[in-house]
């Protein structure tokens, strides 16, 4: 993991930093990464098993930047209105009135995503894609910044339906929180760590907006162009158990390595950065186990050399 340089310029983010560090003990690279998305301008999907810190993660994210934000928690009732919002009939204006759903927003929190049914989880695609919604026939624009933060159980837990490919893809990122070393777990125990309700709000939405455009700046060479390139194409020449990435993954890469430069206080994109977050950006757009996706995406990324 590459560190941070901290410099004048750079202190509302190591603030932001700071903070969710605070809260979410022993895990400053999952911290780090979940910034990096949001600066990125993506998704984020966090995945693990119920209580090791997964919605405390997205909540104290969500605070943090001071975001409107709205939180929707799966189940398999829910419905696509639910998400998006409805047209009632106003007796009135004799017309019918639109009533957004919490998907007008700047940070939905989608609770155990995969506890919805496909029908319900397909809903927001255009959302995340276009960040828009097409509704009655009418194409609403959703406010920026905009970003889905997720969580979701193991597939193989009762009362969960697998995410599709073509959503799961939309996906900037996928981390996993994994459970804590024994010494954080016991300061975990003991209290010692600071409370959601504590966190104070560091960003505004000018501060995002303007953090995700300093991050489009960040330099890339064409030996990172290249690289990138090569791993795509290599990708696509492994044995069968893979899927090859796609131009959008060699996209999403750069964008999060760009910004993974960015909080490092770095203008110019190195090959350590493109190691450092590739195996969070491929390992859920590979056709791998969870279990072993995230180890063999790693292994991917650094078995092939920077020329």
């Amino acid at each position: 993991m590459i560190s941070l340089k901290k410099t004048a310029t750079m202190s509302p983010l190591q603030n932001v930093l700071d903070t969710l560090d605070a809260v979410i003990l022993g895990k400053p690279e999952q911290v780090r990464l979940s910034l990096a998305c949001v600066l990125a301008r993506g998704h984020l999907l966090v995945e693990d098993v119920p209580g090791v810190g997964k919605t405390t993660l997205v909540r104290s994210l969500a605070k943090v930047l001071g975001l409107d934000t709205k939180r929707v928690q799966f189940t398999n009732d829910l419905l696509p209105a639910d998400i998006l919002g409805t047209s009632i009939f106003d007796s009135g204006s004799h017309t019918f009135k639109f009533h957004p759903g919490p998907v007008f927003t700047n940070v939905l929190i989608a609770d155990e995503l995969n506890r919805g049914t496909p029908r319900t989880q397909s809903a927001f695609l255009q959302a995340m894609e276009e960040r828009r919604v097409s509704l009655d026939g009418n194409t609403r624009d959703l406010p920026l910044p905009f970003f889905v933060v997720a969580t979701q159980n193991p597939r193989e837990q009762i009362g969960t339906y697998p995410l599709p490919e073509s959503q799961l893809d939309r996906f900037l990122v996928r981390i996993h929180m994994g459970f804590p070393s024994p010494q954080h777990e016991l300061e975990l125990l003991r209290g010692n760590r600071k409370k959601e309700d504590e966190i104070p709000s560091l960003l505004s939405h000018t501060d995002v907006l303007t953090h995700q455009e300093a991050v489009t700046r960040i330099h890339v060479s064409e030996v990172i162009l290249k690289y990138v390139q090569r791993l795509l194409t290599q990708s696509r020449t492994l044995r069968s158990d893979f899927s090859g990435l796609s131009p959008r993954s060699g996209l999403a890469l750069l964008a999060v390595s760009q910004a993974w430069a960015y909080l490092a206080g770095r203008d110019f994109v190195m090959p350590e950065d493109v190691q450092a977050v590739g195996p969070w950006v491929i390992n859920h757009r590979m056709r791998l186990p969870s279990n072993t996706a995230f180890d063999k995406s790693k292994e991917f990324i650094l078995s092939l050399p920077v020329e």
